[in-house]
């Protein structure tokens, strides 16, 4: 029997929030969060809690097949899943950059997680791509493929710093393409101007572009480096810089 719980919570204690929609079975518990700027968003809200419903449900159906199939692995327990909405940045009061991030143990050799963004438009209601900021986003077009680039040089600088350089190779960025759909997870940066965006941040989980053991990765692309691809819309939006503790985020 699946128990499954959805509702809106109100501000709750840091150290120990309320799942905002929850399903608890023999064979899984798995758990989503809006975190509460999110939560005052109500379309946003709705949007987010809608998506995470589905992947509750999507995964308990998967949990009670596994469990049917192989009950000798759930015998230390059921799966255990969680997923995380969270605001990155609000640019010109309208563009809203929200990262969701997962966390999945299946009781296999170590838990996994993943990570994926959404744009949303507050002047529609409704998530978008970055296309209009840009005035071409064409597979291998010009856009894509400076963007790639500046991709690549970025995530070679933070494999240095970590002493990860001999994965800094084409190898492991192999699945980088000059694509919207295959160049990873973007936000719009924070920027050191009000209402402004320094540029594009992109997310990179574990295994996408270094072994796990590295963990997850993020690009940062100035706006300086894709200006001469903006749009109008494109140039109203971006400037400054990246904010310093920015910067440090992983």
């Amino acid at each position: 029997m699946v128990v499954a719980c959805v509702a809106f919570q109100g501000a709750t204690h840091a150290a120990d929030p309320k799942p905002d929609a929850i399903v608890k079975t023999t064979s899984i518990e798995a758990r989503v969060y809006l975190d509460d700027r999110i939560k005052a968003d109500a379309p946003l809200a709705a949007d987010c809690l809608a998506e995470g419903k589905r992947w509750l449900d999507k995964n308990a159906a998967e949990a009670a097949a596994a469990r049917k199939a192989d009950p000798q692995f759930f015998k230390d327990g059921g799966w255990d899943f969680e997923r995380k909405y969270e605001i990155r940045s609000v640019v010109a009061d309208r563009y809203v950059s929200v990262l969701r991030d997962d966390y999945m143990n299946t009781r296999g050799a170590h838990p996994n997680s993943d990570v994926n963004t959404i744009l949303w438009d507050k002047a529609d209601n409704k998530r978008i791509s970055i296309r209009p900021f840009f005035t071409e986003t064409a597979d291998n077009g010009a856009t894509m493929t400076a963007m790639v680039k500046a991709i690549i040089t970025s995530l070679k600088a933070e494999k240095k710093k970590r002493d990860a350089g001999e994965t800094a190779t084409d190898e492991w960025f192999k699945e980088l393409k000059p694509s919207l759909l295959k160049i990873g997870a973007v936000t719009l940066t924070p920027s050191t101007a009000a209402g402004k965006s320094s540029g594009l941040t992109f997310h990179y989980p574990p295994y996408a572009v270094g072994p796990y053991a590295e963990g997850e990765y993020v690009a940062f692309v100035p706006w300086e480096t894709l200006k001469p691809y903006l749009t109008a819309e494109g140039t109203r939006i971006f400037g400054g810089a990246r904010p310093k503790g920015d910067a440090q985020e992983p």
